[in-house]
């Protein structure tokens, strides 16, 4: 909402002057109302129809979650129109009136939403400081938006508003935005022929459907197109689309694909990388109705597509979707509330399917769109795994870190093109498990992850209760390890077994986008590994126990996802593609791997978390701060009465040197957290609870800081 960034062109300091100064006299003259001060508006005439308008102000403490209602001078009234960004007076406080306007206050910028006739207020209302600008920006769809993700994230409309409505740039605004183009033919299937319902998703589209749908997609690189063409449909029957993907490589591919099937004009992409200006200029194309498709990166979740007929998320899985800013919204619940209030088409898709993927297919909410196995067989690669047997009994293993069987794949698959080697990055943190048959430790009260800080006794990283005796529920083993095995040199060694063959490597500090289809070794860390020309000749999945043996409950989720996403890179069986995967070969996500399964994957993980009472089955809440003060907090609260406590637990402190990330307590303070668990449809009743007393806390002055999560993502 800020407008700091408004950059309206300036001319010459002594250009004009003579002729500015006699406009200026000329519009004073010609004035029918007289000019007020414009910090108050003292004696200012109001406007004579809807004198009153409310505002929502840019403070995103609860406790001012409301609307505020302002007086509207006559000379604003034309430029004071809903969705407009205004500047109020605020905080004055009910003694400072003069001449029956409340006058003082600080100026805040903010958002009419509505103008009135009459305020529900009874005493004196300060007026309008200013509109910043007749622009348009928030429209009653995006303020209903707002409303709805701020209440299921026990927010306050403003923060949302924050991240929905892009800062102010007064160049882009001053430009005008094209003229909209007519709508494109209805595009031909392509490659969604592969999937069973493909083509009728597609047709669905097409002739004003609103088609639900949660799409594994094949291995390969047809995506990005598959995507342009459902958007391209959607287009077809006059609507519009918004295309969410995690990072911007993904979006430069669907935005690629977009333009070689629809052209240039047709849709806007909206990434960080843009820059301010043309990023607003893009977004206000979208909001003027210009252009009718939007691709962009989590930000672009609240793009104000006008007619919208369908939203996509791809790849839900990826941790980019989760927005790090109050109120730390995921972009696939956002937009499942775009397609239940806009009343359109839904598609989530992805290599792999997440556990809340997997639970819209089981409640009926959205369909799989999926092929037969067949031909999951015909383009996925040969997958063979390297277990703890094996690397016991191999030489090249233990002297290398390598097993013989990856040298083997390398070796060939060298001679046809690049070979790509996933290595974990650091800082995955261990889970313990049964050293015998690797089943995570829960603890045996809330089901929750086992932990031994600093090698001392075992606690729960849930509840905080220890655990005396514990014992394998598997297999009845009872001594535990950590689940990982380094390879921090896996580069380093393959450069010197092949000193012919160049090495590329791809992670946080330099991420390539593609490599040429010739002979290399490419070294990459999970997702960031590049697209070849052509595909891989073959991959190496090495450490799957340091992704495996987080110590997260998504742990296997995401260990497969990372896996099918890198494998998806590589040839088919048919032309030579291998994979291997360095982990326990009886492990359910190295399984659902070599058979090329998610959604089976999926499907079980989720059967286990209903039975566990884990999420997505149940809604959860991550409650944090110094201990008197999330004590108080939680003793204060009016929650749900089937709400289960789990803890508290401490909170580790950030690594040295690490940057801060949000969530992350201060600098030098021990907080600790609890989680916060209820049944399915209890959910809105605890957001509710939580922001109620965290208004109220703030009211009263707020004191030591407390911060709310809900549906945190990593709960360990």
């Amino acid at each position: 909402m800020s407008s700091e960034n408004e950059q309206p062109e300036e001319a010459p300091a002594t250009a004009g002057v003579p002729e500015q100064l006699a406009l200026i006299r000329e519009s004073v003259g010609r004035a029918k109302v007289p000019r007020a001060k414009p910090r108050t508006w003292r004696g200012a005439a109001l406007a004579k129809v809807l004198p009153v308008a409310r505002v929502v102000v840019n403070k995103g403490v609860l406790h001012l979650d409301q609307y505020f209602d302002y007086a509207v001078p006559e000379e604003l009234g034309a430029d004071a129109q809903p969705g407009v960004r205004v500047r109020v007076r605020f905080g004055a406080g009910a003694h400072q009136v003069r001449d029956g306007r409340r006058e003082g206050g600080g100026l805040i910028d903010g958002f009419l939403v509505e103008r009135r006739a009459d305020s529900d207020y009874q005493g004196a209302l300060a007026a309008l400081a200013g509109v910043v600008s007749p622009e348009p920006v928030l429209s009653a769809e995006l303020l209903g938006l707002a409303r709805a993700v701020a209440d299921r994230y026990a927010g306050s409309l403003a923060d949302v508003l924050q991240l929905a409505v892009p800062p102010r740039n007064a160049r882009a605004e001053g430009k005008a935005s094209p003229e909209p183009l007519p709508a494109p033919a209805m595009p031909e299937p392509g490659t969604w022929g592969r999937y069973a319902k493909g083509a009728a998703f597609l047709e669905a589209l097409g002739q004003g459907g609103a088609p639900r749908a949660v799409w594994t997609a094949l291995p390969g690189a047809h995506w990005a197109e598959e995507i342009a063409r459902a958007a391209a449909a959607t287009l077809a029957s006059g609507r519009g689309a918004l295309i969410v993907v995690g990072d911007g490589r993904s979006a430069a591919r669907v935005d690629a694909a977009l333009t070689g099937l629809l052209g240039d004009g047709r849709h806007a992409l909206l990434t960080a990388d843009a820059g301010p200006e043309k990023r607003y200029r893009q977004w206000l194309a979208v909001r003027r109705g210009a252009v009718r498709a939007v691709v962009g990166t989590r930000a672009a979740m609240f793009a104000p597509v006008r007619d919208l007929g369908l939203v996509i998320i791809w790849d839900d899985g990826d941790s980019s979707h989760s927005e790090p800013h109050a109120p730390l919204p995921h972009a696939r619940e956002v937009l499942q509330l775009r397609a239940t209030h806009d009343k359109c088409g839904f598609l989530l898709g992805g290599t792999s399917c997440t556990v809340e993927a997997a639970q819209l297919v089981e409640s009926g909410w959205a369909l799989p769109l999926v092929a037969d196995r067949e031909r999951v067989r015909a383009t996925a690669p040969l997958v063979r795994t390297v277990g703890d047997a094996e690397l016991a009994r191999d030489e090249a293993a233990r002297a290398a870190r390598l097993p013989s069987l990856a040298w083997q794949t390398v070796r060939e698959g060298l001679k046809s093109g690049p070979v790509l080697v996933q290595v974990p990055r650091r800082g995955y943190v261990p889970r313990l498990a049964c050293e015998r048959c690797r089943t995570p430790a829960r603890c045996a009260h809330c089901s929750g992850p086992l932990e031994a800080p600093d090698e001392r006794e075992l606690m729960c990283g849930w509840c905080g209760r220890g655990s005396t005796g514990w014992h394998c529920t598997e297999c009845g083993g009872k001594r535990l390890r950590a689940q990982v095995v380094g390879a921090r040199r896996t580069a380093e060694e393959l450069g010197r077994a092949f000193p012919a063959v160049p090495v590329r490597t791809s992670g946080r500090d330099h991420v390539l986008d593609t490599v040429p289809g010739q002979p290399a070794l490419v070294v990459s860390t999970p997702g960031a590994e590049p697209v070849a020309d052509g595909g891989y000749a073959a991959a190496l999945l090495l450490d799957g126990w340091a992704m495996l043996g987080r110590p997260d409950l998504r742990a296997g989720e995401e260990a497969l996802r990372r896996w099918i996403a890198a494998a998806s890179l590589v040839r088919s069986q048919s032309d030579g593609g291998t994979v291997v995967i360095v982990a326990e070969p009886t492990l359910r996500p190295v399984q659902a791997l070599v058979r090329w399964d998610p959604v089976g994957h999926a499907l079980r993980e989720l059967a286990e978390r209903a039975e566990l009472g884990f999420p997505p089955v149940s809604r959860m809440a991550a409650v944090s701060g110094r201990a008197e003060a999330l004590a108080a907090f939680v003793a204060a609260a009016e929650l749900p009465a089937d709400v289960e406590l789990l803890g508290p637990v401490p909170v580790a402190a950030p690594d040295p040197g690490r940057p801060r990330r949000p969530g992350d307590p201060p600098t030098g303070e021990h907080w600790e957290r609890v989680l916060l668990r209820v049944p399915p449809g209890s959910g809105a009743a605890l957001a509710a609870a939580l922001k109620a007393a965290q208004a109220g806390r703030m009211a009263r002055g707020g004191g030591e800081p407390v911060r709310i999560r809900i549906d945190p993502p990593d709960i360990g």
